[in-house]
């Protein structure tokens, strides 16, 4: 699989996460199905953009490139998506793009002039294929720069001659740098043949990068280019194409620091990948609440079971509970084998946790131990669906992790209230707290951020925040308690006030620490 990927002259927004996540979950699920697959995503490290953003900040184009290389890896990460087996750089790759280019040249497709290289569109037969259009409807629809040089208006540049003041690389054609075409087809076929089996990118790109793709690398090789070309659709907001130029553009950090990244990648893998996603902040809560019934339904399997489970035999119940989840596990896999049907897969779990739900309610005495057998299964296969293929429930059993997010959460959102409200004695209160926890603090311009290597003990960070809940219902502080109180609510944790005190546990069925 080749999959384009950023130009890095910035942080990556909304619309590069989706092709991200998208073709991360294809390729977790073909590896589910037992392919072996080889996944290349490149960076755009040699661009106008990059260049003239440098010249801004008064650095060099190298320098700005690395640091956002560096960013999208934080980004990425964080939306628990896979590194790929190679990353390749336009940067490191002029040898080979001079190699192609010049070979081009050789085979009657390109021509030179005056320092620059251009693609001969004419000379390809197959020209428009993959968008479907004519040379005549791409140049009525197209913004061609004006260049009386070309032969057809339509010519692309493989090569551009340096400008004073941009970096360069020297080439039988003079000092200059490769047009953005030209990259993806180089490297791409450098790490995977002249044939690739999947090429993805967003639906912008299918004209005319990917047309040109075809064009170059068909007529260099004369074998066929991809075998398989899938585009995820837009990224709308209000029904309009998310752009700068609109207003509408999202950092993908700033709404990291809003909501938790499995959220984030929860809302991005839950439409078909080829649909239109129109975005705001209420869909995005939506999916938070969605994927907690999902989460709940893992936590509910994992406080019951112990941590060792005997190998046991089955009783009726349980089987027939266990044939039920199996008949949505195929489901699941025919909604995938369906061109990647993400959208009716999700489906499928959300049935499978009702299903699970409705097995452990009608035990809520205890498991014995064929229901505990059963239970163990049900959520091995609920984890291989949903962690393993979508990314979405890390496995949590060890480390509570996911819980201990959401709780971090709530205290970075309670301290960030603080330090605008200039209370500062909170909000040190707070971070002293996370720091003698094990968290990582960083306080940056784009919000607070928090790490940790070990997990810190769920239990210490809830019993925080009731302890911190305490003090202000004794300073008959009802806002502060109230708002603690419905924070730890709305992620899973049941807060009970007794006689002896508060009390509390993990979604309806855990256990009450």
């Amino acid at each position: 699989m080749y999959v384009c990927g950023p130009t890095t002259y910035n942080y990556i927004h909304l619309g590069n996460a989706r092709p991200l996540v998208v073709f991360d979950i294809i390729r977790r699920y073909l590896q589910y199905r037992g392919y072996e697959v080889t996944y290349v995503q490149n960076f755009t490290d040699v661009d106008d953009k990059i260049i003239n953003r440098a010249l801004e900040k008064g650095i060099p184009a190298s320098e700005l490139a690395c640091k956002y290389v560096e960013e999208y890896f934080r980004d990425a990460d964080a939306l628990g998506v896979k590194r790929a087996e190679f990353y390749p750089r336009v940067s490191e790759h002029m040898p080979d793009i001079i190699q192609v280019i010049q070979g081009l040249i050789d085979k009657g497709y390109a021509y030179q002039v005056e320092g620059d290289v251009y693609y001969r569109v004419n000379a390809f037969n197959g020209y428009g294929k993959l968008s479907g259009r004519s040379l005549e409807e791409m140049l009525a629809g197209a913004r061609v720069e004006v260049d009386e040089r070309k032969e057809h208006p339509m010519d692309f540049a493989l090569w551009k001659k340096a400008k004073p003041g941009e970096p360069y690389w020297d080439s039988p054609w003079g000092p200059g740098r490769p047009g953005w075409h030209i990259e993806c087809s180089v490297m791409s076929m450098k790490y995977l043949g002249d044939t690739l089996d999947i090429h993805g990118g967003g639906a912008d790109l299918i004209f005319p990068h990917h047309e040109n793709e075809i064009a170059q690398s068909e007529a260099y090789t004369g074998k066929p280019f991809a075998r398989y070309w899938l585009h995820n659709g837009f990224i709308t907001v209000n029904r309009e194409k998310m752009s700068k130029s609109l207003g509408n553009f999202f950092i993908l950090r700033d709404i990291l620091d809003k909501y938790p990244a499995d959220t984030v990648r929860f809302y991005l893998a839950a439409t078909h990948y080829r649909s239109p996603l129109d975005f705001d902040n209420t869909k995005l809560e939506e999916a938070g609440r969605a994927l907690g019934r999902l989460k709940n339904t893992l936590r509910r399997m994992d406080e019951l079971l112990p941590e060792q489970v005997e190998p046991g035999v089955l009783d009726e119940a349980g089987q027939a509970f266990l044939d039920v989840l199996d008949r949505l596990r195929q489901e699941f896999t025919a909604a995938m084998d369906d061109d990647f049907n993400t959208a009716r897969a999700m489906g499928c779990l959300f049935d499978m946790a009702r299903e699970i739900n409705s097995y452990l309610d009608s035990r809520a005495g205890g498991l014995n131990p064929p229901a505990r057998v059963a239970i163990n299964r049900a959520r091995q296969v609920f984890t291989d669906l949903g962690e393993r293929i979508m990314g979405i429930l890390k496995l949590r059993t060890e480390t509570g992790a996911g819980l201990v997010d959401e709780m971090l959460g709530i205290l970075v959102e309670l301290r960030g209230t603080a330090r605008q409200n200039r209370d500062y004695t909170t909000a040190d209160r707070i971070r002293d707290f996370l720091v003698a926890s094990g968290v990582n603090v960083e306080d940056t311009s784009r919000g607070t951020r928090v790490t940790y290597e070990q997990v810190p003990e769920v239990a210490r960070v809830i019993d925080f925040l009731l302890g911190w809940r305490e003090e202000a219902r004794q300073a008959r502080d009802f806002t502060t308690a109230d708002a603690i109180r419905d924070k730890l609510v709305a992620a899973g944790v049941t807060v009970k006030d007794t006689r002896e005190g508060v009390r509390w546990s993990i979604d309806s069925a855990g256990k009450l620490s």
